[in-house]
């Protein structure tokens, strides 16, 4: 075991010695939950998502899973602020739990928490699935643990069924729909494996793509070639055709916008990202955003999360 330093006022020292201090306290602390402060305003109909339902659920069935982060409010004694599990708090007020356990944090900085955060993709999901129903976890209790249908279980349980390995190792940490693998299911092991390094070298994951890429498919590399009505081969209607000319041409459309416009809208997010992440770093500037401008706080908040141009999903 490594001789981790508590945060004491010779921590500058003591990094530069080597020694890394913790980011937070060693035991968690149970905090009234009327004693913890918010520092980010939730965004309107936040209540009727399916991420708070599925926290709501999953609470109910199997308790608190991550512990909300605080921090002692240097003024007020027994008072603290909240800097990660807003959506989490806000189901225990709505359950009446009284009391949270809470990790202490020592870094007084909001966004850190939820930006270190991998959000789980599809295939890691199927493994985290399949590994508790082979514990002998029923599929009830697990689709009530993550607020989805027992179908939703299922499906999710045989996500990889007909999914040669190399396809699923290139794409388990891509956020891909689980509709992409229903796709490649009709292709062949070689042609499974060509369609997920177009995806990762387009780093395009959506089903539109993924349906082109099949279209382009030859008959001889199907997992099943189409049926046959007397002997010939079927082709498609002129609605079919159509509609897969304009597909295709929305999606070049949005290829060709996204290549003139890219490099500098990607640098103008980097430039604000930074500068709201610094600004969101100094805990004064927080709290006095949070008394003052809470609606300013909240949008300052989900730019500094932002990972991509598509933007990030709404944290816990």
């Amino acid at each position: 075991m490594s001789d981790w330093p508590t945060r004491t006022e010779g921590d500058g020292a003591a990094v530069a010695n080597g020694r890394v201090a913790l980011a937070f306290d060693r035991e968690c602390v149970t905090v009234p939950i009327e004693a913890i402060v918010p520092l980010k305003k939730l965004r309107e109909g936040v209540h009727q998502s399916r991420k708070y339902a599925q926290i709501v659920s999953s609470i109910k069935a199997v308790g608190l899973v991550e512990a909300p982060v605080v921090i002692p409010d240097p003024q007020n004694s027994g008072s603290y602020f909240l800097l990660d599990g807003h959506l989490r708090i806000e189901v225990l007020k709505e359950l009446g739990v009284p009391t949270v356990e809470c990790l202490i944090g020592r870094d007084e900085e909001t966004y850190t928490y939820n930006k270190r955060i991998n959000r789980l993709p599809p295939v890691q999901e199927h493994r985290m699935i399949a590994r508790a129903m082979e514990r002998g976890v029923p599929q009830e209790r697990i689709a009530e643990a993550l607020g989805i249908e027992v179908q939703s279980v299922r499906k999710k349980f045989r996500l990889l069924d007909g999914i040669c390995s190399e396809v699923v190792e290139t794409l388990k940490d891509t956020n891909c729909s689980m509709k992409v693998f229903d796709v490649l299911r009709r292709m062949s092991t070689l042609r499974q494996i060509e369609a997920a390094d177009l995806m990762i070298g387009q780093n395009n994951f959506t089903v539109m793509f993924a349906r082109a890429v099949l279209a382009a498919t030859p008959e001889d590399q199907l997992a099943k070639p189409p049926p046959r009505k007397n002997g010939a081969t079927p082709n498609p209607n002129r609605q079919q055709i159509a509609r897969m000319e304009r597909e295709l041409a929305v999606l070049q459309t949005r290829i060709k916008s996204v290549e003139d416009s890219y490099g500098i809208d990607n640098l103008h997010l980097t430039l604000a990202r930074g500068y709201l992440a610094k600004l969101l770093g100094n805990a004064a500037i927080v709290r006095w955003l949070s008394h003052h401008r809470q609606e300013y706080l909240a949008e300052f908040q989900r730019v500094a999360e932002i990972d991509t141009l598509a933007g990030a999903s709404e944290p816990a």
